[in-house]
């Protein structure tokens, strides 16, 4: 023991918070409430128990929505010596197994919405059938309890026992220890979507988690009178670190099991401050038939394109402020956010806007974001700051991932010339702010002309119309590849392809401009707001086929 140094860990935040603010509810979902003295203690009793059953470092798997054990295991996992691994609760079984088995689960918590899933694993054999499951009974749900324990007496040719049961059956003894030996011990990891290829599993460790925690709590204003929908997935980044950044506040946190316009309403009715999400949480939110100017401010932190001008401008009339932030996985979800500057006050609304869709700097917590020289090797250099230079972005610091488990090639591909390689494309304004144009993979190349679809995207979303949208490139003989945009028209909107294009081609250099225009009533996306392009570009290819 040093007089000048502890590791850091996020468990820290509900032994402090336990200890300081013990009455204080710290959890909310439906009908039930935990106080922070109930958090910390149920934290405890669900790391005994799971200390009895694991080795230090097993992974423990979690399917389960946002619903408070999946909250509580964000600590207790860790707590017992093992590493966390939230599922995103819409993979497939044969997904589910895939990761089971690439992460060596040693036991899987499953919801009982989520069973069938769980029976589908079962069904495919090997390794992941084998895998205890603990069944997760949510009491806000009609008639869960009762399914559950029947799931449970009745076998089904797999250990499987209620999360009632495994509590009662924690050992008795001393609260373990709120911390750890190593800062640098992995205390989650989480999988990549695995859009192009099988999911990557990405390993946080303890002091990049810390780190990233209080760096949320900073950027996104949280205290004591904090309360925290959740409408981003606990799966994903885990929650972009929110379950430590909260408690470490001492906020209330908000569970929600599915993002709809209703119960978000009722939950920002009932005085919601903060939330985060995709640009497609916004736009339920602006586009909801229960829509009114709120009663108190409230904070949208946003990751991935930016929401449209006119989603901003209506959620601003409701008393909606919105926070746009850059990231990935493979670094504890936002790692850049666009610092507003007073000066832009005085700028006209598009000006503005223009500002405002941009990735910015780093945050508190993390370093200066660079944009080099693409396919330069280890000697990276950097473009010049003019707004225009296309580079990739790199990252580097204390929430950069440790690592991608059991993949070291990738590992060491990622982390060439010693900074993480995002395969973002991107740009470098003179006054420090990146600006994300595009993957490498979605750079539409246009007779020898590089065309961004972000910044395709961004022309077509600023119709007031336009209610979501996504471009892609698909082949073409004379120009190699050209833009094909499918658009999601607001509600009652008779947009046609005609004045969408007209006002494209107002904005934008027409080789940019996409000449076919799809509409449709969605897009197809992953469970965080991730448009799926493959599944464009397939449907694109039929299209043209035809």
């Amino acid at each position: 023991m040093q007089a000048n140094f502890s590791a850091l860990s996020p468990l820290r935040f509900l032994e402090r918070s336990a200890a300081v603010f013990p009455d204080k509810v710290a959890i909310e979902h439906g009908s039930r409430r935990y106080t922070y003295a109930e958090f910390g203690a149920e934290a405890q009793r669900l790391a005994k128990a799971l200390a009895a059953r694991i080795q230090p470092g097993d992974r423990v798997a979690f399917l389960a929505p946002n619903v408070p054990e999946l909250l509580i295991a964000h600590f207790a996992v860790p707590l017992a010596g093992g590493v966390l691994v939230a599922l995103n609760t819409r993979l497939a079984a044969h997904e589910v197994k895939y990761i089971l088995e690439h992460s060596e689960a040693a036991l899987l918590f499953a919801d009982t919405e989520l069973l069938a899933t769980v029976d589908g694993v079962g069904q495919l054999g090997g390794p992941a059938a084998e895998v205890p499951v603990v069944v997760v009974p949510d009491t806000e749900v009609p008639g869960a309890p009762e399914a559950a324990d029947a799931v449970v007496r009745g076998g089904q040719g797999r250990k499987r026992e209620l999360y009632a049961d495994l509590l009662a059956g924690a050992p008795d003894g001393p609260d373990l220890p709120w911390g750890v030996d190593d800062e640098q011990a992995p205390i989650t990891l989480n999988y990549t979507s695995g859009t192009t290829g099988k999911p990557k599993g990405v390993l946080y460790s303890h002091r990049g988690a810390y780190l990233n925690a209080l760096g949320e709590a900073h950027h996104q204003g949280f205290d004591g009178n904090t309360r925290y929908l959740w409408t981003l997935p606990m799966f994903h980044c885990n929650g972009w670190c929110t379950p430590w950044a909260v408690t470490a506040a001492a906020g209330t946190h908000v569970c929600l099991r599915a993002v709809r316009a209703e119960a978000v309403w009722d939950a920002l009715d009932d005085g919601v401050t903060h939330l985060c999400g995709a640009p497609t949480v916004c736009s339920i939110i602006a586009d909801a038939e229960q829509a009114h100017a709120l009663e108190r401010p409230l904070k949208i932190t946003t990751a991935g394109a930016p929401p449209s001008p006119t989603i901003i401008r209506r959620l601003g009339d409701l008393g909606v402020t919105v926070v746009h932030v850059y990231g990935l996985t493979e670094v504890y979800g936002p790692y850049t956010v666009c610092e507003y500057q007073s000066a832009w006050d005085a700028l006209p609304a598009d000006e503005r806007a223009a500002k405002l869709s941009r990735q910015g700097v780093g945050m508190v917590q993390a370093e200066t974001a660079r944009v080099v020289e693409v396919g330069t090797g280890p000697e990276l250099r950097d473009v010049p700051a003019d707004g225009e230079t296309l580079g990739e972005i790199v990252l580097r610091g204390n929430n950069v991932m440790l690592g991608y488990y059991r993949d070291p090639e990738a590992t060491e591909r990622a982390f060439e010339g010693g900074w993480f390689h995002t395969g973002d494309l991107g740009v470098m304004h003179s006054d420090g702010y990146i600006q994300l144009k595009d993957r490498a993979k979605d750079i539409v190349i246009s007779g020898g002309e590089n065309i961004s679809t972000i910044e395709v995207e961004q022309a077509i979303v600023s119709h007031p119309d336009v209610l979501d949208v996504a471009v892609i490139g698909v082949p073409d003989e004379r120009w190699g590849e050209r833009p094909v945009a499918f658009v999601v028209r607001g509600r009652g909107s008779e947009l046609t392809a005609e004045v969408l294009s007209g006002h494209v081609r107002g904005l934008l250099a027409g080789f940019k401009v996409p000449r076919e225009i799809h509409f449709t009533d969605q897009l197809p996306k992953t469970s965080t707001g991730k448009t799926l392009k493959h599944e464009l570009r397939a449907l694109a290819a039929v299209e043209g086929a035809r």
